[in-house]
């Protein structure tokens, strides 16, 4: 009989102490990538004027933003800020607009991409995967199989590229730039303004994310077509539509919890470059400006809540799927 030390409670302890190391890793890294990069913020902050301040001028604006001070030094100031919940102001906006003001602003018209994207990709993956699945080997499998994977090679910043000349230029009917209209319509016709603003960005990121709900519930599914328990189903008499939605779907789904908060980070991080392209005011864009500017608290500010997300989701997802599968809970303790 194998003995076994570990406490219950042990892999909970390790995932969150996984999951402040990378934290703090990441806030580490956030801090010193920007400022790695080629550049001067002042040439931001002062504007055109920079070449015309004195060098006296120069040495105050960067004091005040507390750009004389070693980098050690600013690294603690960091820290003790994020600790207190400052994120700092933004070089870039005019008045040194609050980091916190600037994400809280960007961070709706992001969300709402990723989780309709996401949500859209995610349904209608595991239903051509299940489908898929369940005519293995026919030509209708074959056919399905090849499209997505054929339609996964494409870049998502391509197929854009793609969409737009003929829905926004040629035919017209859909908008691109920014997320809604200018001015904006009141009422009820304010909500249809912003979705009709975001089918094309939607359209685009849940066509390059199909394909791996499509994949994963194809491949579990086909771990479970040809298990006893199925075989023990159709030989009590169950229909096809029985035996697949009751006994073969719900055990082949739990692998797409953990790729449902896979895709999650993946999004988050297709959808700066898509917002950038539709030149939608979400946090993309806003993350795409602030490079340009090397505005380092807004880089900062941006980075942080991509990576605390991404992580967040990916601790709750796998807490999740330890309660779901007990053979993975019973492995942990």
């Amino acid at each position: 009989m194998r003995s076994d030390s570990r406490q219950p409670g042990t892999g909970l302890v390790n995932r969150l102490l996984a999951y402040f190391v990378t934290l703090f890793l990441a806030l580490t890294l956030n801090f010193f990538l920007p400022r790695a990069m080629p550049g001067d913020p002042m040439a931001l902050v002062a504007g055109n004027s920079v070449r015309q301040m004195g060098a006296e001028h120069i040495a105050e604006l960067r004091e005040s933003l507390g750009l004389d001070r070693p980098i050690g030094e600013q690294y603690i100031r960091y820290l003790g800020q994020l600790i207190r919940g400052d994120l700092g102001q933004s070089y870039r906006y005019s008045g040194g607009l609050s980091v916190v003001k600037v994400l809280a602003d960007r961070f709706l018209w992001t969300f709402m991409l990723v989780l309709v994207s996401l949500t859209i990709a995610t349904i209608i993956g595991t239903l051509l995967g299940t489908w898929a699945a369940w005519r293995h080997g026919t030509w209708r499998d074959v056919g399905l199989l090849s499209g997505l994977f054929a339609l996964r090679s494409i870049p998502a910043f391509w197929l854009a590229m793609i969409l737009i000349p003929v829905f926004a230029v040629q035919w017209r009917l859909l908008p691109v730039g920014d997320s809604y209209s200018f001015p904006r319509p009141e009422g009820f016709r304010r909500v249809t303004d912003v979705a009709y603003h975001a089918i094309l960005p939607i359209t685009v990121l849940t066509l390059a994310y199909i394909p791996t709900p499509f994949a994963i519930m194809r491949s579990s599914m086909l771990g479970v077509v040809g298990a006893d328990y199925i075989r023990t189903a159709r030989a009590k008499g169950l229909s096809e539509r029985a035996v697949l939605l009751n006994h073969a779907a719900r055990n082949a789904l739990l692998p797409l919890v953990t790729i449902v908060a896979l895709d999650f980070g993946q999004l988050l991080g297709g959808v700066l470059i898509i917002e950038t392209v539709f030149n939608y005011r979400g946090l993309g864009s806003m993350m795409f400006e602030a490079v340009k500017s090397r505005d380092y608290p807004l880089l900062q500010g941006g980075f942080l809540l991509f990576t605390f997300g991404v992580l967040t989701v990916n601790l709750l997802v796998d807490l999740l799927y330890t309660r779901l599968d007990p053979r993975v809970r019973r492995g942990n303790e």
